[in-house]
Formats: structure tokens, C-alpha cells, sequence
């Protein structure tokens, strides 16, 4: 299997050069950053997307839901996809890839054509074009072979990084969100009103990271033109190990210090399918050393603290005494219920939830939940969506739209499971050749994406880290739908 696209019909790098090769231009630590910016220039624009993300999100903005700068870039990065295809002349996308992110397309239009005015139809049938379809596909466009992929998956930990180091600080430093009274809740630059932004990003970058440790076997190669069983080659896989397993464990302690019990579920069945996926024994040698570890970070260090004990387990009291937010849950994915068995085949329409949703739901629906904390004062936030995706598709969109959305998850998931055992049997075949290699890439794509389906039980899109969720099914499109696995 070549590390190169020919299933997009664009060409590989420059001929005779391999992907990840070292410059020729020169050795000094300029000439080779400067190279590196040059071999990875198609991907910049995606990982400047999600450096944006870094920045602080102004109040208004994420109360209302508002294009945030993240936003902007995801348009350029499709303007520069489409402008690309252009210019090369050439179908972008195979018939697969076609089908697998346009199908959605259809149930979106027919539920716009149900909102509650024009104005907010073409709002709702934007922000599920951007999230599902074009960013995504621009992202399977840009992304050119499994060094760039690379390069997306480190960006995932780089930024999961910074965001969790602020998150951390805020509960050491008591300027967190609003938490049974303390201002302890790590919610990084996403403020008070995005309580799942941080969580989102850092469990990526566990995703990521886990994904880049498990794949880099050593003396099997990186994909990145190193020859397999190299000292060079073997050098770089230990490396790439040791680094992402240190993020991933660092990464933890912000992922625990979020309080977000679905980031914590998705986060751990993720990891937990990466691991079989890349083997039963080493999931088990993986797995013992993790359960040490937070061993070690529950008991030993005191992460564990009384409240982070109480909400881990709330988790296993959610039928018999649930708090309040469970109760606001539940009583909104009954309403949501309630509105599919009204409008079956084309639910609601887009962006009609909130009106519909006090002739669905019970007396048990608060009114709102309340957020303060992490540099804002107390705002009661209304129930607008059910916080699960799947009955909010079905709400809003009806079978229609489920299926279609639903069944390109289900394609990316078994295309994706399917390569990734491919090249685990390349492997076996001819340790080290081009075919045996990526097994790392395969494994964090197909990581997020069960992430993804997991989480979405839990939560839905909105917030400014929903772009966030689109480059993220963008790289398991790419792994799924973009390059020949035969």
C-alpha cells in the first residue's frame, strides 16, 4: 500500500522523494523547519484551524452560538480543498468518498426546508454542511499521506496539551467553571457556557496519542521513508512511543479534572477498542501498565479528590438517584422521542428542538443550567438540544436523516477496521514494506471515530469545539474513504 492518495487521483510528492525524507536544502535547524513547512504546507492551514482553538472565546460568542475564528478558518480551508481540485484538474473524490459524505446532504436539505423560517433553515443546513460534509471532505483533500496525517494526529496532542495545561491550572488555582459551588471545573479558554469543549480536545489528544504509541512498533518503520528495520527507523518508532505515551498520561489528569462523564465513557471504550485493534496481548501488557498508573494518580498524587469520587460514582447511580442534569437529560430525550413519533420520516425540522420542546417534555425539565466561574459571572443557560446527537438528528430530521448520517458513520467504521486489519496482515506478511506500514494512523482514526459515536450518546454539536469534530471525522474519512487498500 503506497503512503500516497491514488484513490483521490493526486499525485504523490515529488518523485523521488519519500514522504518524512530528510532535507537536502540544508542542516541547520532553520533549513530544516523551514523544509518541514514545505513538505507539510497542504496541511498548515488545518493545523492553524485548530491552533485557533488555543485562543480565549468571548462570552457572547459562546452564549450564542456564534461564528468564532476557528469558524472562518474551517472556510478557508475549503475554499483552498476546492481551489486545489481546481487547479489539479481532476476528480477529488472517489465514488465512495462521494457517496459516504454526500448522502447526509439530503436528509439536511429536506429538514432546512421544515425550520421554523428561511433565515434559520440556511443557518442549521450551514453549520451541518461545515461539521459533516466540507470540512471533513476538505481535510480528506489536504491531507496527502500518512506523514501528513502524522502531522495532524501531534497537532491533536499539541493542542489537547495546552488546553488541558490551562484546565489544570484553573482547578490547582480555583478559576475554573462553576462546580457544586467551587470554581474547580477545567474548562480551558472554552469558558463556562462550553463545559465539553476542553474535554473534547483533550480526549482527542488521548485518542491521538494512544493511536501514535500502540502503531510505532519498532524496527517495523514509521511510514515516514525510513527503511524498516533501520537503526535509524527503529530510533524514530522508540521515540514516537515513549513521547505520545507520556502525553497520553498526561493528558489524564485535565481529562479527569473536566468532571465530563461522557468524555470519560467515550474516552475510556476508545481506547479500550484501540487496544484490541491492535492486539490482545499488547492490550493487555497496555492495559496493565494504565491501570497502574492511575493507580498511582487516584491514590498516590490525590488527584482523586472527593468530588472527582463523587462524579465518578454518579456514573453507575444514573437509573436509580440521578442528579438533576441526568433528570434534565432524560426528559429531553423523551421529548426528543416524542417529536420522531410525530414527524417520523422528517422530523421537526432544523434548529426546532427548543420549540417544540416544552409540548414534549414533562414537568421534570429545569429551566435551565446554571454557569459561572473561569472569568464570567452566573448566566442560566436554557435546554436548547437534547444533548444526545443521535435523538437530536431523529428529532429534528426524522429517519430520514438518521440513516443517512448514521449509516456514513457506520460505512467510515467498518472501511476504516477493514484497512486498518489490512495492513496489520501486511505486516505480518512483510514487516516493514510500504504496505505493512501506517498501522498507527489506522489505529487513531478508527480510535476517534468510536469516540466520536460514543460521545455523541452524551452530547451533540455546538460550541466553538464543534470544528474541532469535523477536522477530527475529516482524518477517519481520510483513513477510511482516501487512499487504495488493496
Amino acid at each position: 500500500m503506497p503512503d500516497s492518495l491514488p484513490a483521490t487521483g493526486r499525485p504523490p510528492r515529488a518523485a523521488g522523494v519519500p514522504p518524512g525524507a530528510p532535507a537536502a536544502t540544508g542542516t541547520s535547524p532553520a533549513a530544516r523547519l523551514l523544509a518541514a513547512a514545505g513538505r507539510f504546507a497542504p496541511v498548515l492551514p488545518v493545523v492553524a484551524l485548530m491552533a485557533l482553538l488555543a485562543l480565549p472565546v468571548s462570552g457572547d460568542t459562546a452564549r450564542s452560538g456564534g461564528a468564532a475564528p476557528a469558524d472562518a478558518m474551517s472556510g478557508v480551508l475549503v475554499l483552498l480543498a476546492v481551489a486545489g481540485a481546481v487547479r489539479r484538474a481532476e476528480r477529488p473524490l472517489s465514488r465512495t468518498a462521494l457517496v459516504v459524505l454526500g448522502l447526509p446532504v439530503v436528509g439536511f436539505a429536506v429538514a432546512a426546508t421544515g425550520a421554523a423560517d428561511a433565515a434559520t433553515g440556511l443557518t442549521g443546513l450551514g453549520r451541518y454542511l461545515q461539521v459533516f460534509v466540507l470540512v471533513p471532505a476538505a481535510v480528506l483533500l489536504l491531507v496527502r499521506d500518512r506523514a501528513d496525517l502524522r502531522v495532524l494526529a501531534w497537532a491533536f496532542v499539541g493542542l489537547a496539551l495546552v488546553q488541558g495545561g490551562i484546565g489544570a491550572h484553573q482547578y490547582a488555582t480555583g478559576t475554573g467553571a462553576s462546580y457544586m459551588g467551587a470554581d474547580i471545573r477545567a474548562v480551558g479558554t472554552f469558558g463556562p457556557t462550553d463545559v465539553m469543549g476542553m474535554a473534547t480536545v483533550v480526549s482527542y489528544g488521548v485518542i491521538c496519542a494512544v493511536g501514535l504509541a500502540l502503531g510505532a512498533a519498532p524496527g517495523t518503520g514509521t511510514g515516514t521513508g525510513t527503511p524498516a528495520g533501520s537503526t535509524t527507523g527503529t530510533g524514530t518508532a522508540v521515540r514516537q512511543r515513549a513521547v505520545a505515551l507520556v502525553c497520553a498520561l498526561l493528558l489524564l489528569v485535565p481529562l479527569a479534572l473536566s468532571f465530563s462523564r461522557g468524555a470519560w465513557i467515550a474516552t475510556a471504550v476508545a481506547c479500550a477498542a484501540q487496544l484490541l485493534l491492535a492486539g490482545v496481548r499488547r492490550a493487555v501488557a497496555v492495559g496493565a501498565v494504565l491501570a497502574a498508573v492511575l493507580v498511582v494518580l487516584v491514590g498516590g498524587v490525590g488527584v482523586g479528590t472527593a468530588m472527582l469520587q463523587e462524579r465518578v460514582d454518579s456514573i453507575t447511580k444514573v437509573t436509580d438517584a440521578p442528579d438533576q442534569s441526568v433528570l434534565d437529560r432524560y426528559t429531553m430525550w423523551a421529548a426528543a422521542v416524542g417529536m420522531w413519533r410525530e414527524r417520523p420520516v422528517t422530523g421537526v425540522g432544523l434548529k426546532n428542538f427548543p420549540a417544540h420542546r416544552d409540548g414534549h417534555a414533562s414537568l421534570a425539565l429545569s429551566s435551565g443550567s446554571d454557569t459561572a466561574g473561569a472569568g464570567s459571572g452566573f448566566v442560566r443557560q436554557p435546554l436548547l438540544s437534547p444533548h444526545n446527537m443521535y435523538l437530536l438528528v431523529l428529532s429534528e430530521q426524522g429517519l430520514l436523516g438518521l440513516l443517512a448520517l448514521a449509516g456514513g458513520w457506520g460505512a467510515l467504521l467498518v472501511l476504516g477496521v477493514r484497512r486498518l486489519a489490512l495492513v496489520r496482515r501486511a505486516a505480518v506478511r512483510a514487516p516493514g514494506g510500504p504496505s505493512a506500514r501506517g498501522a498507527d494512523c489506522g489505529l487513531l482514526a478508527c480510535g476517534l471515530l468510536v469516540w466520536q459515536l460514543v460521545d455523541f450518546a452524551y452530547a451533540d454539536i455546538g460550541g466553538p469545539s464543534t470544528v474541532l469534530t469535523a477536522v477530527a471525522l475529516g482524518v477517519v474519512a481520510w483513513w477510511a474513504l482516501g487512499a487504495d487498500a488493496r
